[in-house]
């Protein structure tokens, strides 16, 4: 083990041949367990998605260590190798760039392998983005489904977003800023303009955090010049439109095709934001009363 290696009055000492999964800061530096530290500085290695940016965070707390690339681009090469070193003996960490490790980040494939050649394996909990997000954003909590980030594919995306829409719990998801306005109007076709929270640089000097409908949120980070940091994004999940509701969509429709020399899809996406229903769902009904009125 490392010459820093310690143990405390608690006990905590890295076990041989063991893998420790463990949490790091997402943003600021503090933001981490004593354990974690202590952990961290008695394993012979560390397997990181990073390894220079985990030394400079490592060297400010006063720990050294033995690095092992681990990112998604090697992760199936570096697999069994690590197997291999915990097989023999070694205790390991696991860190992500930030946060949990595993969670939209790499690390299944050698939790899978480590579980099926019987490895021990040890988490050593901490911050994540998705429950940082949550504790702040007054919305139900009892409950919520992690989506992380969604498919960089058109369409694929917005499969799972069709999914989602019917989902009661809220929903959570991890987003680029490149793409943070792209996800938004995909959100706002499939399931309506629903409320939003919107967390970027979290723990950070510029942390923010936008609360209101999707569509608010996207013209405030419209006007913006650029948009920079890593975003959280939670929305409502699907509160159940009542029948009496969609009634209501339907005649607005009919008045709208009736009264306004207007395109279907002007008309479904005023009535979607009105009514807060998937602009989608508003379009298809709209084709479909149209139909029915240009037969009659």
């Amino acid at each position: 083990m490392p010459s820093n290696s310690l143990m405390d009055e608690t006990g905590v000492m890295a076990k041989p041949g063991t893998l420790y999964i463990v949490a790091t800061p997402i943003g600021h530096r503090d933001d981490i367990t004593l354990r974690a530290l202590k952990i961290l500085g008695q394993v012979d290695h560390i397997a990181a998605e990073d390894t220079r940016k985990t030394r400079r965070f490592l060297n400010r707390h006063g720990i050294t260590a033995s690095f092992i690339s681990y990112h998604e681009h090697n992760e199936r090469q570096r697999t069994p190798q690590i197997i291999g070193k915990l097989q023999g003996g070694s205790a390991i960490a696991l860190v992500s760039n930030a946060g949990t490790p595993t969670v939209s980040d790499p690390g299944y494939r050698l939790i899978k392998s480590a579980v099926q050649n019987g490895v021990n394996i040890v988490p050593v909990p901490g911050v994540s983005a998705a429950t940082a997000a949550l504790s702040v954003a007054g919305m139900s909590t009892d409950a919520f489904t992690f989506a992380g980030f969604l498919s960089k594919k058109k369409g694929k995306r917005l499969r799972l977003l069709e999914q989602l829409a019917q989902e009661p719990r809220t929903l959570i998801f991890y987003e680029s800023p490149k793409r943070i306005l792209t996800l938004l109007n995909d959100i706002i076709d499939t399931m309506g303009d629903r409320y939003g929270v919107m967390a970027r640089e979290m723990t950070k000097h510029h942390e923010e955090f936008l609360r209101g409908r999707l569509s608010e949120i996207g013209i405030s980070l419209e006007a913006r010049p650029e948009i920079k940091g890593e975003i959280t994004l939670l929305v409502t999940g699907n509160e159940g439109a009542s029948a009496v509701q969609w009634d209501a969509v339907t005649a607005a429709i009919r008045r709208e095709l009736t009264t306004k020399n207007v395109s279907v899809s002007k008309i479904a996406r005023h009535i979607s934001q009105k009514y807060g229903v998937s602009k989608n769902k508003v379009y298809r009904e709209a084709l479909s009363l149209q139909q029915q009125m240009t037969e009659d």
